[in-house]
């Protein structure tokens, strides 16, 4: 009866594991097939390239799409199912744990969402922005990183996927706080060439 059960529970976790990947694949896939239906696939083809090529636009919003979607794998795509999401719902504050342990969480969470607050302003500064002073657009980064990162940890508390903890959305918002503030000096240093 273990063997049935284990095989059961194997397949089942094979199927849900890539589940929301899969399905978010298949959807953006899907508007390319629409789209190429129309068009054909060849032109659909060239008319992307020629955009990536031609449009500044195109080009930020591509990177600003990539980044976000490298931290949706990391954080929700790509995870085990967690038994109880709830089981270290402060998480680690140090870089090393108690027993000497390097625990490179922190960092990682940090890093992972400078990117993301800087791409957001960097494709869409006019609309995020109002004000180009240090304190808020580096306040902006704050505010947008950490309305992801509660969207990503809720989504790990209800799917069951990773483990919601609150120096995760501690330390992605920081993260968020930082690429504003590199997006600040970014926006500075442009404009004064101008």
């Amino acid at each position: 009866m273990n063997i049935v059960r284990n095989i059961i529970t194997n397949i089942l976790m094979a199927f849900y594991q890539p589940f929301w990947f899969s399905l978010l694949a298949c959807i953006l896939f899907m508007f390319l097939v629409l789209y190429a239906r129309e068009h054909g696939w060849k032109q659909s083809f060239g008319i992307w390239w020629n955009a990536f090529k031609k449009e500044k636009t195109f080009r930020k919003q591509f990177f600003f799409a990539w980044v976000v979607i490298m931290i949706l794998f990391r954080t929700l795509l790509n995870r085990n199912i967690w038994t109880n999401p709830l089981v270290d719902v402060i998480g680690p504050w140090r870089v090393y744990s108690a027993n000497g342990v390097l625990n490179t969480d922190i960092i990682e969470n940090t890093i992972m969402m400078i990117p993301f607050s800087f791409c957001l302003f960097w494709c869409y500064d006019e609309t995020f922005l109002k004000k180009h002073h240090l304190f808020y657009v580096s306040f902006q980064g704050l505010k947008y990183a950490f309305c992801f990162s509660l969207t990503i940890e809720t989504l790990q508390l209800v799917l069951f996927l990773g483990t919601f903890q609150i120096s995760d959305l501690f330390f992605n918002t920081l993260g968020g706080l930082i690429g504003g503030f590199l997006y600040f000096i970014y926006y500075q240093m442009i404009h004064r060439r101008k």
